[in-house]
């Protein structure tokens, strides 16, 4: 198996993060509404509190135009309410103006005292058709100004999309020198290249492992023509039970009153529903055997009722800590993780899992230095 080299120091830890259904996302059985799992402030928040009382590293905000909360305003709302973890904000490039979303993550930084991280997205807009190639062009040149505006005193960019001369970015530093780290999922060769040269995390949605290996072989091609080094991310659902068989049972049940119709219509309601990642979820659901699995352990069916991520690691307390350390010899080396109901799961893995893992954040702790102090070069700590 293709081990990829990464930018983190500490090999035998992973970012270990969970996932808060801002985006009307939550079921006790797939595809079944359940309005006490409805997104809303009180119940999404509470995921995001129980996963920093489990021990979660991070936490995905997800984005949506047409379910859920505000990515943006619920990271912030939850700043006062969270002290330990991280809070991974989705964020689709072009939704809001460049300089604008500058000053906002860097407002969000500082509200978090550094606990913020980004996850880059290029999808459309609603009433948006815009091809591969301009989509991630126009994302490129956000985080080209992004970064501008987090680390110069003057922006000066000339684009394809954006164009700015001689623009002063005072107070617009983040608390965290040069930035939040940038997360990044996307599968086409135009999301690659930007990805390589501009983020420091590639995000995977699971497939076989050989496929998984594949993809990271790629990118850090990329990444090296840049002279540049990324860390590797899983986002994976889990079913974790004492039992195998008890797991097997569980995600049987949790389709068990799966409507595929209703499932069809929560998938095509997703602006990136036609994307080649989400193709991809979709072929493994093709290649399954006759119980959705892929490998031994990897299951599709979450993928019938949902876009993006669609499939789930299934298996007993050991099976599923022996997945996850298999991937980490890999070279992935964080996992956002989730499951059904997201509060009740994240107590399960949080208890049977969690805590016989060594975590860590990406970056580590002694790479997130306040703006306002001067950086220490630490290695890998310290972003390039």
């Amino acid at each position: 198996m293709t081990v990829v080299p990464v930018t983190s120091a500490d090999l035998d830890a992973a970012e270990v993060s969970w996932f808060s259904a801002l985006c009307s996302d939550d079921f006790q059985y797939l595809g079944v509404p359940d309005g006490a799992l409805r997104s809303s402030w009180s119940h999404c928040s509470d995921i995001v509190k129980t996963a920093e009382a489990q021990g979660f590293r991070n936490i995905l905000c997800p984005s949506s135009y047409q379910v859920g909360q505000d990515t943006l305003s619920f990271v912030a709302g939850c700043a006062p309410i969270t002290d330990k973890i991280n809070m991974l904000a989705a964020v689709r490039c072009g939704e809001m103006q460049p300089i604008m979303l500058a000053r906002t993550i860097a407002t969000l930084d500082h509200m978090l005292k550094g606990r913020l991280t980004v996850n880059i997205i290029s999808s459309d807009f609603p009433g948006e058709k815009a091809d591969s190639a301009y989509r991630y062009q126009r994302s490129r040149e956000v985080v080209q100004i992004l970064k501008q505006a987090w680390t110069q005193d003057e922006i000066n960019h000339q684009g394809q999309v954006y164009n700015f001369e001689g623009l002063t970015t005072d107070p617009a530093k983040p608390y965290q020198t040069g930035g939040p780290l940038l997360y990044f999922g996307g599968y086409s060769p135009h999301a690659l290249d930007l990805c390589a040269e501009h983020c420091d995390v590639y995000l995977m949605w699971p497939e076989t492992r050989e496929e998984l290996a594949g993809r990271m072989k790629a990118v850090h091609e990329r990444a090296a023509e840049h002279g540049r080094t990324l860390d590797y991310g899983l986002r994976v659902h889990v079913i974790v039970r004492d039992t195998e068989a008890e797991a097997r049972e569980y995600a049987q049940e949790l389709v068990s009153k799966l409507d595929d119709d209703a499932g069809k219509a929560i998938r095509d309601r997703a602006l990136d529903s036609t994307s080649l990642g989400v193709a991809h979820q979709a072929k493994n659901r093709e290649i399954a055997d006759m119980e959705g699995f892929i490998e031994p352990h990897l299951w599709t069916g979450v993928g019938r009722a949902r876009s993006g991520c669609g499939a789930a690691l299934v298996g007993s307390t050991d099976q599923v800590l022996s997945e996850l350390e298999e991937y980490k010899k890999m070279g992935i080396r964080a996992f956002i993780l989730s499951g059904y109901p997201h509060e009740d799961e994240c107590v399960s893995f949080g208890q049977r899992v969690l805590g016989q893992m060594k975590t860590c954040s990406l970056p580590h702790e002694y790479g997130r230095v306040p703006s306002e102090t001067p950086a220490t070069p630490l290695g890998n700590g310290v972003r390039r």
